[in-house]
């Protein structure tokens, strides 16, 4: 099982940022306890501070990265990477880095409380249906077999209801904000499986025809996502993934 934590942060620069001429990210990142990650983002590289600078300027900066994995997935052989990673430069003088940790290799634990919870109720209906056999009338029997019955329907729907609780998304996704001009920008569904979408936004030499034929999709599918009518420079194509098709 593998899960995806998204993360963001505002890099504020003392001078002025035209331009990215390079970056790199490493990671630190590792299994502290069973449930605990912990380690750090190593994000540089050179920039121009204006656009008509000749000479780049380092930066360096270090992240630290803390989250804990819900207590019903085994970590054993769990492995921590990182997933997908893009910038921005936001203001002139902020740079907005968006980064997915990867979590693979998670299981979840068994649930050993609801089979002792199953063992109990069975000796209490046991208890109950001795009862009936020895004291009570037809109709007493009848009417508490019945009451046991219900017991256990009830017994069941809400175990059915705690697996689905616990089937949900357990790692919280840290706060994530769209912001304007991303290079590059993709979003991750998770449902039963993953399914990955672009987002695209159109540059002045942009043409429909160009972004189908960069993406391999269609009109068709394009028109599934986004209002065709009226595209200029800045608007935001949601390109689907081939594999959605």
């Amino acid at each position: 099982m593998k899960k995806i934590v998204p993360f963001k942060k505002d890099i504020i620069f003392k001078t002025n940022v035209a331009e990215i001429t390079s970056i790199s990210l490493e990671h630190s990142l590792h299994f502290e306890k069973e449930d605990f990650i912990t380690g750090e983002f190593m994000i540089s590289g050179e920039y121009l501070m204006t656009d008509t600078s000749r000479d780049t300027e380092i930066f360096s900066y270090n992240i630290p990265f803390d989250i804990h994995v819900d207590e019903h997935y085994d970590t054993t052989h769990a492995e921590v990477d990182i997933h997908d990673f893009y910038y921005e430069i936001i203001n002139s003088n902020v740079l907005s880095v968006h980064i997915e940790v990867a979590i693979d290799h998670l299981e979840e634990k068994p649930q050993p409380k609801e089979e002792e919870e199953e063992m109990e109720l069975e000796e209490v209906r046991k208890m109950k249906t001795d009862m009936v056999e020895e004291e009570m009338t037809e109709k007493e029997k009848q009417d508490v077999l019945e009451a046991v019955y219900q017991e256990e329907e009830d017994h069941k729907e809400s175990v059915h209801e705690e697996e689905m609780e616990l089937n949900r998304e357990t790692v919280k996704p840290i706060d994530i904000k769209e912001t304007s001009t991303p290079s590059k920008v993709e979003v991750t569904v998770e449902n039963s499986e993953y399914t990955t979408y672009r987002v695209y936004i159109l540059r002045e030499e942009d043409t429909l025809e160009s972004v189908m034929q960069k993406y391999s999709v269609t009109r068709e599918q394009l028109e599934e996502y986004n209002p065709l009518g009226d595209l200029k420079i800045g608007d935001k194509l949601i390109i689907p993934n081939e594999t959605n098709y």
